[in-house]
C-alpha cells in the first residue's frame, strides 16, 4: 500500500472513566507519588541505574538495526572516540544523551531548543546516511520528505514541518491537569514519529523525548520509580510499529490502544524495579549469582570471593567485617586484599575519603554476570545474542 499523508489536530483524547487505560493511569499516578524506598543501598541502586542506562541505549539503537550485543558494548566501551566502531559510538551517545536530560530538564523546557540539542547529542560524531546512523544538519529540521519504515504513513512536507512542532510543543506545555500527564506523554510520542522532524535519527530521538517528558512529570529514580522508561519500545519493534500505525490516522481508537500499550509498558517496568529495591531479592538472584560467574570464569580467587560474599551480605563492608573469615591474617594483610579489590574495580568506598565499601559493577567480569542474571529473572529489555 501506497504511502499518504493525512492531517489530523492534535488534541487530547480522554479515556472512558471505565476503561482500561484509565486504571493504567490511576495507578501509574500512585506510584509517581510514592518514594523511592527499599532496603536496597542506594550506592547499589544507582549503579543499577546506569546499566538500566545502558540497557536503553542498545535497545534503543536495536530497533534502528544496529545489532550491537550487550557483550560487544561492555567488552569496546571506551572514553576513546577517535578510532570508536560507530554502532559502539551511537550507543555511548544515547548514553551521554539520557545524562544530558538527566542534569538538565528541571531547568529547561521540551521546546524546540531543546530537542534541536538532543539531537545533537544523539547524532554527535556519527557519518551521515547512506553509510552510517548520522545526520548532515544535526538539530535542524529536515529539508526532503522522508519515508517511515513499516509505516503506510507519510510524515509532512519540509515546509509543514515547523508549524506541527511547534504545535506539538504547546500541547506539551500546555497546563492540564496532571492526571492527563502520562497520556499526553504517549500522544507526544506518537506525534513526533508522524512529524518525523528531522533527516535521521527520528527514532532515537523521540525514545529520549519521551524519557524527558516521564522525568520532568517525576518518573525518575530521585522522587519515583522509572529507571528504564522506553523499554516497552525495545521488546518487540513489531510490536511498536503495530501500535504506532494503528495511531497514524488520528482516530481516537488507534490513539488510545497506542497510549495503552505505552503505559501498560512502563507500569511493568516500575514492578520490575519494585522488585529491585527490596535487597533479600536482588542479592539471592542477581548480586550472588554474578559472584559466583566471576569466581567460574576464573576472575576472582576463593578469597576474594569471600569478601565479595561478605560485601553483598552486609551491603556495606568494613576491614573488621573480616576477621571471622581470615582469622590468622593481620589487619594489613585484609587491607592489601580490600585495596586490590577496589583496583579490580570490584569494590567501591561508600562515601568519599571513607573506608567503607559496596559492592562495585565497574569490573567487566562482574557486569557480564549481573548481565546474564538480569537476563534470565526477565529483566533485560533485549536478548545478548
Amino acid at each position: 500500500m501506497k504511502a499518504e499523508f493525512t492531517h489530523y489536530d492534535l488534541s487530547l483524547i480522554t479515556p472512558k472513566f471505565d476503561s482500561s487505560i484509565t486504571d493504567l493511569i490511576i495507578e501509574l499516578d500512585y506510584l509517581r507519588k510514592k518514594e523511592l524506598g527499599g532496603t536496597t543501598h542506594p550506592k547499589v541502586f544507582f549503579q543499577l541505574k546506569s546499566i538500566f542506562h545502558t540497557l536503553e541505549s542498545i535497545g534503543s539503537v536495536r530497533i534502528e538495526g544496529n545489532n550491537t550485543t550487550i557483550t560487544d558494548f561492555i567488552e569496546n566501551r571506551s572514553n576513546d572516540k577517535t578510532s570508536k566502531d560507530e554502532n559502539i559510538l551511537e550507543i555511548e551517545n544515547i548514553e551521554e544523551s539520557m545524562r544530558f536530560i538527566d542534569e538538565n530538564i528541571d531547568d529547561i523546557n521540551i521546546d524546540r531548543l531543546f530537542t534541536s540539542e538532543l539531537h545533537k547529542h544523539i547524532v554527535k560524531g556519527l557519518t551521515p546516511p547512506p553509510i552510517g546512523e548520522g545526520d548532515k544538519t544535526p538539530g535542524v529540521y529536515r529539508t526532503h520528505d522522508v519515508k517511515i519504515s513499516k509505516s503506510t504513513h507519510k510524515p509532512p512536507a519540509p515546509f509543514q514541518i515547523e508549524g506541527y512542532m511547534d504545535e506539538l510543543f504547546a500541547f506539551i506545555n500546555q497546563e492540564h491537569s496532571p492526571k492527563y500527564d502520562l497520556l499526553k506523554t504517549a500522544i507526544a510520542h506518537h506525534r513526533f514519529v508522524w512529524i518525523h522532524p528531522f533527516g535521521n535519527a527520528n527514532g532515537r530521538t523521540v525514545r529520549l523525548f519521551t524519557y524527558a517528558m516521564l522525568v520532568k512529570q517525576g518518573f525518575n529514580v530521585n522522587l519515583g520509580r522509572i529507571v528504564n522508561p522506553t523499554a516497552v519500545f525495545c521488546n518487540d519493534r513489531d510490536l511498536y510499529y503495530k501500535y504506532l500505525s494503528k495511531a497514524d490516522k488520528g482516530k481516537a481508537n488507534g490513539i488510545l490502544e497506542w497510549s495503552e500499550y505505552v503505559l501498560s509498558g512502563l507500569k511493568n517496568e516500575i514492578e520490575k524495579i519494585d522488585r529491585l529495591l527490596n535487597y533479600d531479592y536482588l542479592s539471592k538472584h542477581i548480586l550472588n549469582k554474578a559472584l559466583i560467574y566471576s569466581r567460574n570464569t576464573g576472575e576472582i580467587t576463593e578469597n576474594e570471593y569471600k569478601i565479595l560474599k561478605t560485601t553483598i551480605e552486609k551491603q556495606v563492608m568494613q576491614a573488621s567485617d573480616l576477621k571471622n573469615i581470615f582469622p590468622k591474617k593481620i589487619s594489613a594483610e585484609i587491607s592489601r586484599n580490600i585495596r586490590n579489590l577496589r583496583e579490580k574495580k570490584l569494590l567501591t568506598p561508600e562515601k568519599e575519603n571513607t573506608r567503607k565499601y559496596t559492592i562495585s559493577f565497574e569490573n567487566k567480569s562482574y557486569l557480564r554476570g549481573i548481565i546474564k542474571a538480569l537476563d534470565e529473572n526477565g529483566f533485560l529489555p533485549i536478548k545478548n545474542e
